[in-house]
């Protein structure tokens, strides 16, 4: 009889670092672009062209993101993610070397489609190799590296460009993404992996269809386009068919992408509420708080970021804490439920926020929003990697990831909407017609916001005051259906074993009442 994988050594720290390097990857790479894009845009050309340099790649991650997690699950999860990775780095090295922007567009769409292969094969993998029980210390650093390179990306980005060249914003991934290939090719001993199931190619494309019709309508919708035009319409219409389809085909399929069973646990469904909106609410609020910090403020590109730090710092330090009194035994079920209460409480807290507030309480008051996003984002992955049956590992981790990036885009996009519906009616109240062409304008930066006469300016930084606070009540009513919704949550104790042998699938999970098995173990933990 095989000895089974809860008595097996935990994997080491190297190993835990080689699948976090993939994280880091995935991460980093789509805010590191945004202070090279200028410079990018200068020396290749295409100005009109030059926001699908980010689109391309948001794009192929998400779409790609729940097909590998499908894949690990199939045909071995080490395998799905060495590929993952390597498909990233082939992309990252032809996007250094390319000559115009559609080439780079094209190596751009190459490297997400590896990029969302990263953030899923490292949770499965994690997931695989440690119970959720053992888990805690490792997902909350995972919880670390997301703000960390959400905030640091663009510093870096920055800091490339400008002592280096942009290529290297590129360049940077392969010595990082070569010591992942080498951590996890050599020191992971999993048992191989030989399915006969197909992929679920129709539920795939189906997704493809919703996903990308979703994320035009995120990007275009009251930006290039108006929000009842007849593209955003056809769009919202495409996708609403696409995703009815796409469930219609799971609910049938043998290996579906997404499994529904499991959303027949309250738990993971619970889990997947609170990452969606709590992604929504980080992603809408790190990307209009810079905003505020350089047009009224007056700070740098740079110091804007640093002044963020508290934001970041609140939920590294939740996760963190988190992360260890789970791994110590400790229960988790009032974190969401108190992460609810204090990010709402701190996204009205900036409500009071104006033209003149200093920027140092500004900066403090963001901390008080990105604990409670902590206290959400940890357990909602703790508790979708205890639900989920081993042989799900993959399609709980691709879910997860897919809905958090839904969540980001659709935050930003609607937020976005009621920032610029914000700002343009202070600007036109104040300055009539002048402060209506002013509001459409999309070439107004901090810097020529100086040059600016008065009243001009003190409008200008009254509409961007007005318009962060439209985003804070909308992540405010976000942050309160978190709370709502975690009060939904059972405390079902987590996993103490993977549930796989190492002599057969990783997908094999251990009966109830077989010698070796845990009494919280098996295919009903987590089952409502």
């Amino acid at each position: 009889m095989n000895q089974r994988t809860e008595d097996a050594p935990p994997p080491s720290r190297l190993v835990i670092l080689g699948l976090l390097l993939g994280i880091i990857l995935a991460t980093l790479d789509g805010t590191i672009v945004g202070t090279a894009l200028p410079t990018i845009v200068g020396e290749l050309g295409g100005l009109e062209h030059f926001s699908w340099v980010v689109t391309a790649y948001l794009l192929t991650a998400a779409v790609s993101t729940p097909i590998w997690g499908k894949a690990g699950d199939l045909y071995g999860r080490k395998g799905s993610y060495l590929a993952s990775i390597t498909v990233f780095l082939i992309g990252s090295v032809l996007c250094g070397l390319a000559q115009d922007i559609g080439q780079l567009i094209a190596f751009r769409a190459l490297q997400g489609l590896g990029a969302g292969g990263l953030f899923v094969g490292a949770l499965a993998l994690i997931g695989t190799l440690l119970p959720p029980a053992q888990a805690g210390r490792s997902q909350s650093m995972i919880g670390v590296l997301l703000p960390a390179a959400m905030i640091g990306g663009p510093l870096l980005g920055g800091f490339l460009t400008d002592q280096l060249d942009w290529r290297w914003v590129f360049y940077v991934n392969v010595p990082v993404g070569a010591a992942a290939l080498l951590i996890v090719g050599l020191l992971i001993r999993l048992p191989s992996t030989r399915s006969t199931a197909r992929v679920d190619y129709a539920g795939a494309a189906l997704l493809t269809v919703g996903i990308l019709a979703l994320t035009l309508l995120g990007t275009w919708g009251g930006t290039t386009y108006d929000w009842f035009s007849p593209q955003i319409t056809g769009l919202a219409l495409l996708t609403a068919a696409a995703l009815a389809a796409f469930v219609r085909v799971e609910l049938r399929a043998p290996e579906p992408i997404v499994p529904p069973r499991l959303f027949r646990d309250r738990n993971f469904t619970l889990a997947q509420v609170l990452t969606f909106l709590a992604g929504a609410a980080m992603l809408g609020a790190a990307s209009y708080l810079p905003q505020y910090m350089q047009f009224v403020r007056g700070m740098s590109s740079t110091r804007s970021g640093l002044l963020l730090l508290p934001l970041m710092l609140g939920m590294m330090g939740a996760q963190l804490y988190i992360g260890r009194a789970v791994g110590h035994g400790g229960a988790y079920r009032a974190y969401p439920i108190v992460g609810g209460a204090v990010a709402t409480a701190g996204s009205l807290a900036l409500l009071t926020v104006g033209v003149g507030t200093a920027t140092a309480v500004t900066s403090a008051l963001t901390f008080v929003l990105g604990a409670g996003l902590g206290c959400l984002m940890q357990p909602a992955l703790l508790i979708t990697m205890n639900s989920a049956e081993p042989r799900d590992m993959g399609a709980a981790s691709g879910t997860t990831t897919l809905l958090r990036t839904i969540g980001g885009s659709l935050g930003v996009a609607v937020l976005g909407s009621v920032y610029t519906g914000r700002l343009a009616g202070t600007l036109t109240d104040r300055l009539g017609p002048e402060g209506e062409r002013l509001a459409g304008g999309h070439q107004l930066t901090p810097a020529a916001l100086g040059d600016l006469p008065g009243p001009v300016r003190d409008a200008f930084r009254a509409g961007v005051s007005g318009g962060l606070h439209g985003v804070m009540v909308g992540t405010a009513a976000l942050c309160a259906l978190t709370f709502a919704a975690a009060w939904l949550i059972r405390e079902v104790p987590l996993r103490s074993s993977t549930g796989a042998t190492p002599g057969t699938a990783p997908e094999a999970a251990p009966e109830a009442g077989q010698p070796g098995s845990s009494p919280v173990a098996g295919p009903t933990t987590g089952r409502s």
